[in-house]
C-alpha cells in the first residue's frame, strides 16, 4: 500500500462551526486553513459509569478550551500546549476516507497540529493497543495518506510520567494576563538560560 496510490482517492469531510453540514474536500487539494478552522468532527456527553474521561483543556496557544476524551489523549493536548513549535491544535480535525485494498476505509484522527515545519496529524492510543491488526491497519493507510501530502504524522502513547507531571505543574503558568510583558522583557534580555532562580531575581529589580 503506498500513499500515491490512495490520496487520489482520500477525501476529507470538516464541519465547519455554525454549519449544519459537513465541507467535502479531496485530501490532494484542501488548503490547512480549511482545516485549522474546523470544529471537533464528534461530540460527546459525560455519563454515569462511562469508560473514558472526557473533557475541556483550556489551551494557552489556542486561547481557548480544545476537547480530549481520554486521559492520555489530555496528555498529548498538555505537550502540544507545551511546545513552542505548536501554533495550533484542532481536535478531531476531520472525518477522512479512501479506498485502500479493494474497501473504503473511514478514520477521524485525534488531533491537527500546526508546527513551524508544517502540519502535524495525531492519533493517540495506548501502547498495548498498537499490536492489534485493526489498529495497525488504521494507522498504516492513514500515515500513507498524511505524509503523501507531504505532512508529518505520529502516533502518540503514554509519555514519562516524571516528564508529564512537570508540564502538567507548568501548564497552570501558561496565562499571559498574570504576568508583566516589560519584566519578561527584561528576564529575556538577561540571558537566564540554565541559570538560578537566584540570579534571576538579581537580574531584573
Amino acid at each position: 500500500m503506498s500513499g500515491q496510490d490512495v490520496i487520489s482517492t482520500a477525501e476529507l469531510q470538516v464541519r465547519k462551526p455554525g454549519k449544519d453540514e459537513p465541507e467535502l474536500y479531496g485530501f490532494g487539494e484542501v488548503r490547512p486553513e480549511e482545516l485549522f478552522a474546523a470544529a471537533p468532527w464528534r461530540t460527546f456527553r459525560w455519563y454515569l459509569g462511562q469508560a473514558h474521561y472526557s473533557g475541556t483543556y483550556w489551551s494557552a496557544t489556542e486561547a481557548s478550551h480544545v476537547i480530549y476524551e481520554s486521559r492520555l489523549e489530555l496528555s498529548r493536548v498538555l505537550y502540544a500546549d507545551f511546545d513552542p513549535r505548536v501554533t495550533r491544535i484542532i481536535a478531531q480535525p476531520f472525518h477522512m476516507t479512501a479506498h485502500v485494498d479493494g474497501a473504503k476505509r473511514r478514520h477521524i484522527p485525534d488531533y491537527l497540529l500546526l508546527t513551524d515545519s508544517g502540519p502535524v496529524v495525531v492519533d493517540v492510543k495506548p501502547a498495548h493497543k498498537l499490536s492489534d491488526d485493526k489498529v495497525a491497519f488504521c494507522f498504516a493507510w492513514s500515515r500513507a495518506v498524511i505524509e503523501a501530502r507531504g505532512w508529518r504524522y505520529e502516533v502518540w502513547s503514554e509519555p514519562p510520567v516524571a516528564q508529564l507531571e512537570n508540564i502538567r505543574f507548568l501548564a497552570g503558568y501558561r496565562r499571559g494576563w498574570l504576568f508583566d510583558s516589560e519584566i519578561l522583557a527584561a528576564l529575556d534580555r538577561a540571558d537566564l538560560d540554565g541559570g538560578t532562580l537566584a540570579e534571576a531575581f538579581s537580574a531584573v529589580p
